[in-house]
């Protein structure tokens, strides 16, 4: 195996991959970056059997075919160091990696590619295609609300539903809930769910950086497959059942207030300042017109800020975690928002104003 690259083409693909290989393996391979030539294209393989993402770079220089493993730290440490315009000449040598650039020069140890493990293909149930910008979007709206370690293991993820047309993201940690749909190019007319788990998600976001791109979405029994021209992400599925989110929809909420988002997202944050720093808990006062919001700690300190909303329903005092709050408001995108409550001990439910795509339901606290 022998391939010349600039060092900006390794780079891109080799951060990216690396970002999936875990530091700390049970498995000395697995730390390492699979390097496969054909033809005129390497390839790069990261993998912690969870998640695997492979990078695709086209070669300018004729290259001899191989494939090895290599410390995947090691090597990018290697790239990042090096000038920029560099080009990088890699060679095979009796199971050592040469990597020459200028006058600076690496060997790196290296493990058989029989060792690197792969992601089995299983048949794939489901196929379609949809805007990258779109799915980041779709990500972006709910992965907040994940759950981060419970021991509701399918909660650690989030769940994907699709429908004829239709895509849907749902995340939750039983305090919050986060959904989002987006219009897809999906001929599938029954209900099909699968449950992706939260590393999954997050790579899954990082990668999806090319606005006008689109991405291919394989759905199989035990894995989902996104791929564009750049890369090939797999991850593999939770198994388990997610709760029925739509019994967790709030509904017949007769309080309807409509107010600022980004007021209302500045007011709540300085108010946060003197929450309690455990419990985050606010209190939100509604009456006619008005919304006050009031905070206060262990010790003694308060406060209190006014916001002015559009409201005319009877009133209400209602305690939230504030931060859940701030989370909604932070990855909305309209200038107003609509807040739907009932009573003390009936969760709210948070939209933007003039659209229905997104809906987040946060359970109030007892102040």
């Amino acid at each position: 195996m022998h391939f010349t690259i600039q060092r900006e083409a390794l780079l891109k693909p080799l951060q990216l991959v690396a970002g999936v290989v875990e530091r700390r393996q049970t498995l000395p391979v697995l730390s390492n970056v699979l390097l496969v030539v054909e033809g005129q294209q390497l390839s790069l393989t990261g993998t912690d059997l969870e998640v695997e993402l492979v990078g695709r770079v086209t070669l300018e220089e004729p290259a001899e075919p191989g494939e090895i493993t290599v410390p995947a730290r090691k090597l990018m440490d290697i790239c990042k160091s090096l000038p920029n315009d560099v080009l990088i000449d890699i060679k095979l040598d009796e199971q050592k990696l040469t990597v020459k650039a200028g006058r600076s020069r690496f060997t790196l140890s290296t493990l058989p590619a029989n060792d690197f493990p792969s992601v089995e293909e299983g048949p794939g149930s489901l196929n379609f295609s949809m805007a990258q910008s779109k799915l980041r979007r779709l990500i972006e709206r709910t992965s907040f609300a994940m759950a981060q370690q419970d021991v509701r293991y399918y909660l650690n993820g989030m769940l994907l539903e699709v429908q004829t047309g239709l895509l849907r993201a749902v995340a939750t940690d039983g305090h919050r809930l986060a959904m989002c749909a987006m219009e897809a190019g999906i001929e599938q007319t029954e209900r099909h769910q699968v449950i992706v788990p939260r590393k999954g998600i997050l790579e899954l976001a990082r990668l999806l950086t090319d606005q006008d791109g689109t991405v291919n979405i394989v759905l199989g029994q035990h894995h989902v497959r996104a791929t564009t021209g750049e890369f090939t992400f797999t991850s593999k599925l939770v198994d388990g059942k997610f709760p029925d989110y739509e019994r967790v929809l709030p509904r017949g909420g007769d309080k309807l207030v409509v107010g600022d988002r980004q007021a209302l997202r500045e007011a709540f944050s300085r108010t946060a300042i003197l929450s309690n720093e455990k419990y985050r808990g606010i209190r939100l006062h509604l009456a006619s017109g008005l919304l006050k919001i009031q905070a206060n700690n262990p010790e003694q300190e308060e406060a209190e800020e006014e916001v002015a909303v559009d409201y005319n329903g009877a009133s209400l005092e209602i305690g939230f975690n504030v931060s859940y709050l701030l989370d909604v408001l932070g990855v909305m995108g309209t200038e107003q928002v609509r807040l739907v409550m009932s009573d003390s001990n009936s969760s709210a439910l948070l939209q933007e104003a003039d659209n229905d795509e997104s809906a987040y339901v946060v359970m109030p606290m007892r102040l």
